[in-house]
């Protein structure tokens, strides 16, 4: 169907497995690349008194574009930081998924990171070690250290998301490709940087930046699996959505 052509976007699979991921590697789950003099960043979100009542955030993601490179890396960025407060929170700030983890981005240069680990860095830690920093942490949000591989394909979307007269083409190729009708040519599934959303519980909707009201896209998929050990929603998966036009603009956060 080369009329899909230019919707194709590019995408990367991320297919994590379990190991021990030093700091300066891509991983899920593992210990990050950090400046020296940075504090180590807490949830905004009050969860208690005392001096824990902002919890500290934990690792979810460190990627680096010698590792996987693409579109989706900002000029002079090379470290794509993701780390969460690994409590769900019912009332998020905005741009954050209701029921989830508050979500962190940091764009780095590895030039400015240092890859001696910090002393007060929150050890990565799974359902087999409650993280001892704070008794609410969930375990489905303490993933489990994973060294990544990583698959280049090009995503193509949803055919709602096309013009009409290509959705009928799209619906019959779907049906005569797939397994009982499964979708297995758009909307790649997984822990995947860049490409299209999967829509499998509501219709497709835009995001548009609150900065410039550009349309944002897709950065990162977060999904639930039983490598990683995470689980988001029901089973589901937790969308980053950052503005085409600068990746500095406040991302959005969707759980689907």
């Amino acid at each position: 169907m080369p009329e899909l052509a230019p919707y194709g976007r590019a995408a990367a699979r991320l297919h994590p497995e379990r190991g021990a991921p030093g700091v300066g590697d891509s991983s899920i789950g593992g210990p990050l690349l950090w400046p020296a003099d940075e504090p180590w960043p807490h949830c905004p979100v009050r969860e208690g008194d005392g001096p824990d009542g902002y919890p500290a955030m934990v690792p979810v993601a460190q990627l680096r574009a010698r590792d996987v490179p693409g579109p989706w890396w900002p000029d002079g960025a090379d470290v794509l930081q993701v780390l969460w407060c690994p409590i769900e929170h019912w009332d998020p700030p905005a741009g954050q998924a209701d029921v989830s983890p508050v979500v962190e981005l940091r764009w780095r240069r590895a030039a400015d990171l240092s890859d001696a680990p910090l002393a007060d860095l929150p050890k990565p830690s799974g359902p087999s070690e409650r993280h001892e920093r704070h008794e609410r942490y969930e375990d489905e949000y303490l993933p489990e250290p994973c060294v990544l591989s990583f698959e280049h394909l090009t995503d193509f979307p949803f055919r709602e998301e096309l013009p009409p007269e290509l959705q009928p083409a799209l619906r019959q190729l779907v049906e005569d490709t797939g397994p009982g009708g499964k979708d297995v040519i758009t909307r790649v599934a997984g822990w995947k940087l860049g490409g299209w959303p999967t829509w499998h519980l509501s219709h497709p909707y835009p995001h548009a930046c609150d900065a410039c009201g550009e349309r944002m896209t897709l950065l990162l998929t977060i999904a639930s699996d039983d490598v990683t050990g995470v689980v988001v929603g029901r089973w589901g998966e937790l969308r980053l959505f950052t503005c085409p036009v600068d990746r500095t603009h406040p991302f959005v956060a969707d759980l689907h």
